[in-house]
């Protein structure tokens, strides 16, 4: 059940709505929404059956292997703290797909936003549910991907393309940093389970290396979570749409980071370090940016920094490590979530209505806009601590933590004070965002100059979330009491001390201080804002080229131009070089046995006589050889003469009683014979003659070393005893892969994963020379080097003739090939090769225009999708096995009877090695179909 609320939004949200998306059309784009929204209702409906059990004080867990030999498993864990933020991401996440309905114009693709969105949920679902550190960790970059693309969903804009890649690089960075803090934890602990883990905080806090792994963890943390001193990426990615803004940087990514804290605080927290680290971030972070967000002009840059505080303000309560601390930061998280939230979709609202979010040039917009505003101010009074609403609550808790800190004395009285200062400047900025958007006189210069309220589309999740801050200020028991009791419980690992979540506390010192920065932050707001000065403040100035943008810009080019002085120290561009310093380098390491004394020598193994057909073989490579040495500047006889080494190679095969190797061996040598020969055609027949005599004997020198040093390494292992493991294959390979053919099962069995990634790359290639190739044209020559004139006449009669027979005949052969391959000679490979040679033979002899005429090639297009369903064919049939829990590419088999055919051996990999011969095939014909293009006649392709 925990694994289907992960892959209902990943897989089945952005399949359907990359489906509805496609088309632009008003019906397609509402129909997108809808399907995002109920995908979501989906995934919150499949929460809400598990929430009895976990409300009731139960963790629901499951367990399953994926990669157990490094400690990767599906362990996900549903407990008080991971429904809580459950439930915010997908309920928060239902709310932003009704606005972004009416947000996105109609030029904006809606297909790309949600599936993106669904991707992003789906992974923020992983980082909140998983119980395996690396499990987490793979949901962790796939926020940052999602992210990234998100942010830069307005890629026309240099700002948000900016932003995303600073975005990418920061918590990027930080994640790969949190990787090695969470290797080092599993070594400590022996598990990456944290579940487990909390039963060993003795021993990984007592570790020499747990410092490093906490500063580690704690940096990918608050990258994250825009923590000081990287918070600075924050404001750069407010460049996105709102509705991105309102769901990542104020009520997910953001708290991914906090989430993160919260899970790990029995584990890691406790000590001094963690302390000293998380709390002094955190309260460092919440004054450094409630004081920056009173002087920005933007209402998007004033909502970044402002959230910037507060996730330091729930950092600084996390660090703090009391029970009450942590109760206050669970509750504060939900606060802080609501109302952010609907500032920036109110801020999304006044921008999509006015033209503008500069709050120099808003005001007066209560009199055009009186619901935004009341809900806007609705929203900024919780902001802002205004007693009566659900954050004036939660700030009264830190306030109080705060106190109790600072009365144990000494140079404690600093966290309070500091305290109070954030929140009175929160009070400040508060009050700017209201005052200058919906009074201070009239707009100036909008470029829309009749705002009007926005359709209810977006005004509704605005309202919903304003009606929350209010009930929740006014019945926080009877809302959220239970709801922060259980995730409260989870975070500490046991029950936090009783506490009471009401609007009246009595007289207190922190309901004193409280009042003072509300009363203080009116009027330090009228203090600078009296006569238009607040406006005229430019706060990017204040640090010079201090500031985190400009620091990141001049590191990141700092690290690029290091980059492109040692590339050009090191890529000259001479292929012969490069492989020079490659042999040489291997020389000299493996010479060094030899100049030690301990080389090995010529092992025991008895030895086969040396026979006269392998005296012919050895002859003809060395004739081969030295031919290529001798002529190599002739491209052309170069490759025709390189096949006789893999001609050499099919006979020995052959010898070994190998027949399928040798048959692939030869079709692959035709296939890439052909390929070769078409890509050296676009090139000069001959190679330049540029080396000197000096460096002829040079190279001679290397070479001889090079092909020393594997002959020697060659005879010193051949001539040792080894255990073989042929034994396993040879007995489990009709019980555990159900087939005879020990060859093809290991291909697509035992090591399927190794041919997935082969066929992949081979159909990432194929796409590559498509990508690279597509529109290019080179005018045929009109005589060879000799002076001769090109013809291009008709093919020859017999040759179409023979094509058109043999065609059919070899496509019976590969089917054949096919059938047999997993349990006689044959296989998937070596059909999808027989096929491809026998079209490649149909280009040769009708010519590349008919051929591609008679296969509806659609200039590549069907090859390419050819090549997609190869791949998704094998990729499915490996992860159809989780569907019977068993690990990915398992092979399930059988003996079915048929009607007339009788029983018949059966296997669930020859899907997969279908899917094999289609990317052979798809990715062989690609190949061949580009690189004839580009000199195509453009009279033959009329």
């Amino acid at each position: 059940m925990l694994l289907t609320i992960i892959l209902w939004p990943l897989l089945v949200g952005t399949l359907v709505t990359g489906w509805s998306g496609a088309r632009p059309s008003p019906h397609h784009r509402s129909r997108t929404a809808w399907l995002a929204a109920v995908v979501t209702i989906t995934s919150i409906v499949l929460l809400l059956m598990q929430a009895p059990a976990v409300m009731g004080g139960q963790t629901v867990q499951s367990f399953s292997t994926w990669v157990p030999e490094i400690g990767l498993n599906l362990g996900l864990r549903l407990d008080g703290l991971s429904l809580m933020f459950a439930l915010l991401i997908t309920g928060m996440g239902l709310l932003i797909i009704v606005y972004a309905h009416s947000y996105l114009g109609q030029d904006d693709p809606v297909g790309k936003f949600f599936t993106t969105l669904m991707l992003f949920m789906a992974a923020m679902l992983g980082i909140v549910l998983s119980d395996n550190l690396l499990l987490l960790m793979v949901f962790w970059e796939l926020t940052s991907i999602s992210s990234f693309l998100l942010v830069g969903y307005w890629k026309h804009r240099a700002d948000a393309r900016t932003g995303a890649r600073m975005a990418l690089a920061v918590t990027g960075g930080g994640g790969l940093a949190m990787l090695g803090g969470f290797v080092l934890l599993g070594q400590i602990a022996g598990t990456y389970e944290i579940s487990h883990m909390s039963q060993s905080v003795a021993l990984i806090q007592a570790d020499a290396r747990y410092p490093t792994a906490l500063i580690l963890v704690l940096v990918g943390c608050f990258t994250k979570s825009a923590q000081f001193p990287f918070h600075f990426w924050l404001p750069q990615a407010m460049a996105a749409p709102t509705p991105v803004s309102a769901y990542l940087h104020s009520a997910t990514m953001v708290k991914a980071g906090i989430f993160l804290l919260a899970r790990l605080t029995p584990v890691i927290g406790g000590t001094d370090l963690f302390f000293i680290l998380v709390a002094g971030t955190g309260l460092l972070t919440l004054t450094f940016a409630a004081f920056i967000a009173i002087f920005k002009h933007d209402l998007k840059a004033l909502l970044a920094y402002s959230t910037i505080s507060h996730l330091g303000l729930i950092t600084f309560l996390i660090g703090l490590g009391s029970p009450l601390a942590a109760v206050a930061a669970i509750f504060h998280i939900l606060n802080h979530a609501t109302f952010k939230a609907a500032l920036f979709m109110t801020a999304g609202i006044i921008d999509h209505e006015t033209g503008t979010r500069d709050m120099r040039q808003l005001g007066g917009l209560w009199r055009m806009m009186p619901w935004t505003a009341t809900l806007a101010m609705t929203a900024t009074a919780a902001m802002a601590g205004v007693p009566f609403f659900n954050g004036f609550l939660s700030k009264e808790m830190f306030l109080t933590e705060a106190v109790t800190f600072g009365a144990l004395g000494g140079w404690r009285w600093l966290v309070p004070a500091l305290a109070s200062l954030a929140a009175l400047c929160s009070v400040a900025y508060s009050a700017r965002l209201v005052h200058d958007t919906f009074f201070n006189g009239q707009p100036r210069d909008l470029p829309n100059p009749h705002p009007h309220e926005p359709p209810w589309g977006m005004k509704a999740p605005v309202a919903l979330l304003a009606i929350v801050c209010v009930v929740v200020g006014l019945l926080p028991a009877l809302t959220l009491g239970p709801l922060v009791r259980v995730a409260s419980t989870a975070m500490l690992g046991q029950a936090p001390p009783e506490f009471h979540l009401a609007l009246w506390h009595g007289l207190n010192l922190p309901l004193l201080l409280s009042m003072l920065a509300l009363g203080g932050g009116v009027g330090l707001y009228a203090w600078l804002s009296r006569g238009g000065q607040l406006h005229r403040v430019q706060s990017e100035g204040w640090f010079g080229e201090l500031t985190g943008p400009n620091l990141f810009g001049r590191l990141q080019d700092g690290i690029l131009n290091a980059a492109g002085r040692i590339t050009a120290r090191l890529e000259t561009g001479s292929l012969q070089r490069y492989i020079a310093w490659m042999i040489i380098a291997t020389l000299v390491v493996g010479l060094s046995p030899l100049v030690s004394g301990d080389a090995p020598g010529t092992g025991t193994r008895p030895q086969l006589p040396v026979t006269f057909v392998a005296l012919v073989l050895w002859a003809l490579l060395l004739l081969a050889c030295g031919w290529l040495a001798l002529r190599h500047h002739d491209r052309f006889q170069s490759v025709v003469v390189t096949g006789v080494v893999g001609l050499v190679t099919a006979l020995c095969f052959i010898g070994f009683s190998a027949p399928d190797l040798a048959l692939t061996q030869l079709t692959v040598e035709a296939v890439s014979t052909v390929i070769l020969l078409m890509g050296l055609a676009l090139l000069p027949r001959q190679t330049p003659r540029e080396s000197s005599t000096g460096r002829k004997w040079r190279d001679a020198f290397i070479a001889v070393g090079g092909g020393a040093g594997m002959a020697w390494l060659a005879w010193v292992m051949l001539t040792r005893d080894h255990d073989s493991i042929a034994w396993y294959f040879l007995n489990q390979s009709a019980i555990a892969g159900g087939g005879t053919n020990v060859v093809n099962v290991i291909l697509v069995d035992f090591r399927g994963y190794d041919t997935l990634g082969e066929i992949t790359v081979l159909g990432i290639a194929a796409i590559g020379v498509l990508a690279l190739m597509d529109g290019m044209r080179m005018r045929r020559p009109l005589s060879d080097a000799d002076g001769r004139t090109w013809t291009f006449g008709r093919q020859p009669l017999m040759l179409r003739v023979a094509a058109r027979v043999v065609l059919p005949l070899a496509l019976v052969v590969a089917l054949y090939i096919f059938m047999r391959g997993h349990n006689l000679p044959g296989g998937g490979f070596i059909a999808g090769l027989v096929t491809a040679v026998a079209l490649v033979l149909q280009y040769m002899a009708l010519g590349q225009t008919r051929t591609e005429f008679l296969l509806r090639v659609q200039g590549g297009r069907r090859f390419v999708r050819w090549i997609g369903i190869g791949l998704g064919m094998a990729g499915l049939t490996g992860v159809g096995a989780f569907v019977f829990g068993r690990p990915f590419l398992t092979s399930a088999h059988g003996h079915a009877t048929l009607p007339f055919l009788g029983e018949l051996p059966l296997a669930t990999a020859a899907l997969f090695d279908l899917g094999v011969f289609i990317t052979v095939v798809g990715s062989t014909l690609l190949t061949l179909s580009t690189l004839g293009a580009v000199s195509r006649e453009k009279s033959h392709e009329s």
